[in-house]
């Protein structure tokens, strides 16, 4: 992990202890939570649970039984079943049909079956770089978290978003230097929508976007300096840029759970966990050591393929000898 300055330093201490007033504290560190492999008598619980963007063939009512038959219990909620089908990646759709009263319903179908709501899937284009464009996108956010407010659910899940501009020379659009203070701006937007409707919003990087590693990743959360902004990590997403140890050294104090898939090096497309090239035992020992309060979620899964990707999990935390909360 890289020294941090001061100015640094104090940002990251006020974040964290503003989001220990949001019920984000994080759990003291002790001696036992040092990177080293557990014995088997210090397993603790690690929650684990599955992204549903991938189940677009179900519906909610289908999901809630299916995985619940396979023990899971806690998701990511994408609205993309069959009786639900609005979440479009990197864009917008027509919310006006989740009324709150359905938003209810679709929460407590999950919850009748045992499944506890953790986050919601967004994933909008913040970063675009016509202002229309992206004021239109941060009101269908601001209407997510409305929509997660009616169905309990103060935690919503994005990236930057995808924007690719005629290059004429230079750097590539999301590295210019005013694309990042436009986005800067932008998250501060967003954190006064998340104070606005009591939420969270946890921000994904990833290889390929203006996240495009942990560290860059970092300076962003410190620079909108906001407690209601913090991070999701998938380490597959930046598999070829960090090695764990640094992913999680960086943004250790802002993560709040991870997602559970893996990569093949050079290959953009992710697969699912087990799969790929990256270390599955060093990625769970880390996790469960380092940020034992953040769940473990599945991705790039659908009803062909979770089972196994699941087992996959289950087999390597109890490998390096932790459990799974029940």
């Amino acid at each position: 992990m890289n020294t941090l300055n001061r100015r640094q330093a104090i940002v990251r201490t006020a974040c964290t202890a503003a989001a220990g007033a949001l019920g984000a504290v994080l759990p003291a560190r002790s001696a036992a939570d040092s990177p080293a492999q557990p014995s088997s008598g210090e397993a603790r619980p690690v929650t684990l649970g599955l992204a549903t963007f991938g189940f677009t063939t179900l519906s909610n009512a289908q999901l809630a039984k299916e995985l619940s038959d396979a023990g899971v219990r806690t998701i990511q909620l994408f609205l993309s079943q069959t009786d639900s089908n609005y979440w479009r990646y990197n864009s917008r759709s027509d919310l006006s049909g989740l009324t709150p009263d359905r938003c209810r319903a679709i929460a407590e179908t999950y919850r009748q079956a045992g499944i506890a709501l953790h986050s919601i899937g967004v994933y909008t284009n913040l970063i675009h770089p016509d202002a229309a464009e992206r004021g239109a996108n941060l009101e269908y956010f601001e209407a997510m978290m409305r929509i997660g407010g009616a169905m309990g659910v103060n935690v919503f899940i994005t990236e930057a978003g995808d924007y690719h501009a005629p290059e004429a020379g230079g750097a590539a659009y999301h590295f210019r230097e005013e694309v990042w203070h436009r986005m800067v701006a932008t998250g501060r937007e967003l954190a006064t929508l998340a104070e606005r409707h009591d939420a969270v919003v946890l921000f994904e990087p990833s290889f390929a976007g203006f996240l495009a590693s942990a560290k860059r990743t970092r300076l962003f959360l410190e620079e909108v300096g906001s407690p209601r902004i913090r991070a999701l990590l998938d380490p597959a997403n930046l598999l070829e840029l960090n090695d764990l140890e640094e992913m999680i050294g960086q943004l250790e104090p802002y993560i709040d759970c991870f997602h559970a898939k893996d990569r093949k090096l050079h290959v953009e497309r992710g697969v699912p966990a087990g799969q790929g090239d990256l270390d599955y035992h060093k990625f769970v020992t880390l996790a469960a050591r380092r940020v034992p309060h953040a769940p473990l979620f599945l991705e790039y899964v659908g009803p062909a393929d979770y089972r196994q990707a699941l087992a996959h999990l289950r087999n390597t935390l109890a490998a390096v000898g932790f459990k799974e909360r029940q």
